[in-house]
């Protein structure tokens, strides 16, 4: 129905919310100076992440993988008054870009920006999550998810994201990446822990609800 996906794309971003000033700059720019700039979350599914942070109202998030902040400025916008959202990543070298566009947002109080390995990061953050988001080494995602399960509340929720792999997750014979997306996805998919769905969204948003 739909072999036309940028026209697509260009149908769901025109009937959504427009981006603020601030993510249109976060977008430009990260296409302008970074080599892997599809990395970005983007306007329709920075939307996305931002209504599921309204209607959860996290007092405590997490987003493992920052990149450029454009999905953490869309989780932030759901922040309870007096929320903290955590993000970590591995990239010392956007840190100070990254850092400027946090403190230009009305969220500069409530974004704390971690540099470093998140599996070194994470036991350093107090406190139970109610939302988290895992946009990082795809590797290491099934790990992230096995060490934060017991830390995010009832009813919170854990998104993951890139769990269709460009359609690869539908090849016969998958790629040692590919593999570790679809073995990612049977743990999750089996898990009596969570209540859990793919969104088709760009490249596959995995929501889990804690029971």
């Amino acid at each position: 129905m739909f072999e036309d996906v940028e026209r697509l794309n260009s149908y769901l971003e025109n009937t959504t919310d427009e981006e603020n000033a601030l993510l249109k700059r976060v977008n430009r720019e990260t296409y302008l100076r970074e080599t892997m700039p599809h990395m970005l979350s983007g306007h329709y599914q920075g939307r996305v992440l931002s209504m599921l942070s309204k209607l959860l109202r996290p007092q405590l998030a997490l987003e493992i993988g920052t990149f450029t902040g454009y999905a953490t400025l869309s989780l932030a916008e759901g922040l309870e008054t007096n929320g903290v959202l955590h993000t970590i990543d591995i990239n010392e070298e956007q840190e100070e870009r990254v850092q400027g566009y946090f403190d230009e947002s009305e969220f500069a109080q409530q974004i704390v920006y971690h540099i470093g390995d998140a599996a070194e990061v994470i036991p350093t953050i107090e406190g139970q999550f109610d939302l988290v988001f895992i946009d990082a080494d795809k590797k290491r995602n099934l790990y992230y998810y096995q060490e934060l399960i017991d830390r995010v509340r009832p009813g919170g929720l854990i998104l993951v994201d890139n769990v269709l792999w460009k359609g690869k997750v539908f090849d016969e014979k998958p790629d040692s990446q590919t593999k570790q997306v679809i073995e990612l996805n049977q743990t999750l998919a089996s898990d009596p822990r969570v209540e859990k769905l793919i969104l088709p969204i760009r490249d596959g948003l995995f929501v889990l609800r804690k029971k």
